[in-house]
């Protein structure tokens, strides 16, 4: 496979998991906001939203308050921000494009027709309602078009490229949006807990669509180190860290025998994911869970450029 094939097909995956991961976000704020104070906390939920998106330093030049109109508008539909769902859409549109003869009748239609559909939302939402609407518009598209890709593509290198790209965005937004949660949203005062901190933690919960399986696993009231625990160690759960990183190593491995030889990148998925199965949560907690994260991140990074060093350039 040509080394651009793989570049837009790779890219392709994580434009369409980062608009879908965008639309979580948002739809959790909405949640909190709609939430009394009491259970809101004194914190901006939606400066928090800008940090776990990754976005804050391109949004405070843009704009000079963050609140419900200026970060919809900035991470859902401005063109000037390259991470926005727009344009996140727009992107993996261009990249299926390019490869058009990769994909499955089904992949190209769905975002094809997702990318046809995002114009009649050019002029923004009309109300809250509405906006809550193009949000699971947005995250149901970007099931449909994983879920073609899972039923329809043949597994060969083609498939194993798009999931590495759909792996690789995935465990950094869930790393991101439980390091934000546990940094930026609970008030210092606020006990561990407490009424806010429930609802907080479940709503990162419901971002991830994790709250259900939380239940099934631990059958009890959601607590913050189960939580992290589940996004972060838990093999069955299929956007914690720990699932990611066991589906980079199988289809990076996949590649190399594919094409007789391994490298950087096979490596660096075998060395993250070791240390992800030696990890326990109650030693995370008392290394401290932000720098856990942000270890996991950079080397999450890492790995990303080791791909694109070894395949996509």
């Amino acid at each position: 496979m040509l080394s651009r094939t793989a570049d837009n097909l790779y890219w392709l995956a994580r434009y369409v998991e980062r608009a879908e991961y965008l639309a979580r976000i948002l739809d959790a704020t909405l949640r909190l906001t709609a939430l009394p104070l009491a259970y809101v906390g004194a914190g901006n939920e939606w400066q928090s939203a800008v940090a776990t998106a990754g976005c804050a330093d391109a949004f405070a030049a843009a704009y000079p308050e963050a609140n419900e109109d200026t970060v919809t508008h900035f991470l859902a539909f401005s063109p000037a921000n390259p991470s926005s769902i727009r344009c996140c859409l727009e992107s993996a549109r261009v990249n299926a494009r390019a490869v058009r003869t990769a994909l499955t009748v089904e992949m190209w239609d769905t975002i094809n027709g997702a990318w046809l559909e995002l114009k009649k939302w050019s002029d923004g939402p009309s109300s809250r309602q509405d906006f809550s609407s193009f949000l699971r518009w947005v995250i149901e598209s970007s099931l449909r078009f994983d879920g073609s890709a899972y039923r329809t593509m043949l597994r060969n290198d083609a498939y194993w490229f798009s999931r590495l790209g759909l792996y690789i965005e995935r465990a950094d937004n869930t790393a991101r949006i439980l390091d934000v949660k546990y940094h930026l949203l609970l008030p210092a005062i606020e006990p561990v807990g407490g009424p806010l901190d429930y609802f907080q933690w479940a709503s990162i919960l419901r971002s991830v669509s994790a709250l259900t399986a939380y239940h099934w696993v631990y059958r009890e009231n959601v607590k913050p180190w189960l939580v992290a625990e589940l996004l972060i160690l838990r093999d069955e759960m299929p956007r914690s860290l720990a699932s990611c990183y066991e589906n980079l190593v199988q289809n990076a491995d996949r590649i190399a025998r594919a094409y007789g030889r391994q490298g950087l990148a096979q490596r660096q998925a075998r060395t993250i994911r070791a240390r992800l199965e030696n990890s326990r949560i109650e030693q995370i907690f008392q290394e401290g869970l932000h720098e856990f994260l942000n270890d996991f991140i950079k080397d999450n990074n890492q790995f990303g450029a080791a791909v694109t060093q070894q395949y996509l350039v």
